[in-house]
């Protein structure tokens, strides 16, 4: 199992610890669809008892990351086809809203902030950090906004499909198309036009969607 080994025994938070190191894990991919989660080899990595990975896991399964198969137990969760562009389609309802809600609450120093990291997205040359840069980027936009349960469905969301936006940017060669359409959205932010953030930002979240299905069959 790709995780790396860290004692945990005398931290107080251990399922916590236990849950995000492998909700990294599962979304970065280097736990693969249907890898088992085998317990007792977790708690022996962390150092710990088999409670804190119980719970760990638990969380994990109610977000969609791990589910508990028969005669396997808990399991790294896959998408199908129509489960990938059903939470494209959620994203493409809730993140709009998020954005649209932020841009009238966004400092100077937030925007200047998301241009870093667009430029950052842009520059990459790292497939593996492309996921984490394009999330950054957005997360700073919609960190604005005062929609906390609507940025909870769209961390949940932006989870569960990962590792196929990671695949897509690099499949489809993505990239720069990615990179320009950060900067129509970053523009529409810095000139506090909220409805054309908030489209642009659909219409993003549409065409990665269209893209990643064009390409899912090679991943």
């Amino acid at each position: 199992m790709k995780l790396k080994t860290m004692d945990i025994s005398a931290t107080a938070s251990a399922s916590s610890i236990v849950f995000d190191a492998l909700r990294k894990a599962i979304i970065e991919g280097q736990l693969e669809e249907g890898e088992p989660l085998r317990q007792d080899e977790i708690a022996r990595l962390f150092n710990t008892s088999r409670i804190p990975v119980r719970e760990a896991i638990s969380r994990l399964e109610e977000q969609g990351l791990v589910k508990t198969q028969r005669y396997k137990g808990a399991v790294v969760a896959g998408l199908s086809p129509r489960e990938t562009a059903e939470i494209f389609d959620l994203r493409a309802l809730v993140e709009p809203e998020i954005i649209r809600n932020a841009v009238p609450l966004m400092s100077k120093e937030l925007l200047a902030d998301a241009r870093e990291k667009c430029a950052a997205f842009s520059s990459a040359t790292d497939p593996m950090a492309y996921g984490d840069l394009n999330r950054d980027f957005h997360e700073t936009l919609y960190s604005a906004s005062d929609l906390k349960f609507f940025q909870e469905i769209a961390d949940n969301a932006i989870d569960r499909v990962e590792r196929q936006i990671r695949a897509q940017l690099v499949m489809s060669n993505g990239m720069e198309r990615a990179g320009r359409e950060h900067f129509a959205i970053l523009e529409a932010c810095e000139k506090g036009d909220a409805d054309l953030a908030s489209n642009l930002t659909r219409e993003h979240i549409h065409g990665a969607k269209a893209s990643l299905l064009k390409h899912l069959p090679e991943a």
